[in-house]
């Protein structure tokens, strides 16, 4: 079942955001990987899951996929009052448990979001994402929804 999420979802939504984080961190890059884990901190989690309630207080943005009473995945698209971040729909980030994987929770939630962002009032008729040059499991799965590369992003310290 996909649904939209609900405070009472804020523990078992924590722990899929530190699965999705380490996984983005599970690279050959020593750094990277350090990086990923540093900023998983007490202070972080309860500064993400104010976040998230500040995002979905008064729209349906972040959708859950539950099985068997878990959790099992997510899809987080910004609210539509940020559309003007990019111009479109922004996919923020989407997560699926690896056992559930290839089960299609990864495609019920990206109809929901898809359908979402239909809703949405936005500038550019596309929903964007950042995705890892790694990731190739993503990459195609991205692929078959029909994205293709829109610009590229680059990113530094500060």
């Amino acid at each position: 079942m996909i649904r939209p999420y609900d405070s009472d979802d804020a523990d078992a939504r924590w722990r899929l955001k530190r699965a999705f984080e380490t996984a983005m961190g599970d690279t050959d890059d020593e750094t990277k990987a350090a990086a990923y884990d540093a900023k998983l901190t007490g202070d972080y989690r309860t500064d993400w899951l104010a976040w998230v309630r500040r995002c979905t207080d008064d729209e349906e943005c972040l959708f859950v996929a539950e099985r068997d009473g878990d959790l099992v995945g997510y899809l987080f698209l910004l609210p539509e009052r940020l559309v003007f971040v990019w111009d479109a729909a922004v996919l923020n980030e989407v997560y699926v448990v690896p056992e559930y994987r290839g089960t299609g929770v990864a495609d019920d939630l990206m109809e929901r979001g898809l359908a979402c962002a239909r809703e949405q009032s936005l500038p550019l008729d596309r929903l964007v994402l950042d995705v890892d040059g790694e990731n190739e499991r993503a990459k195609g799965f991205y692929d078959r929804y029909g994205f293709t590369r829109w610009g590229e992003m680059v990113a530094r310290n500060l």
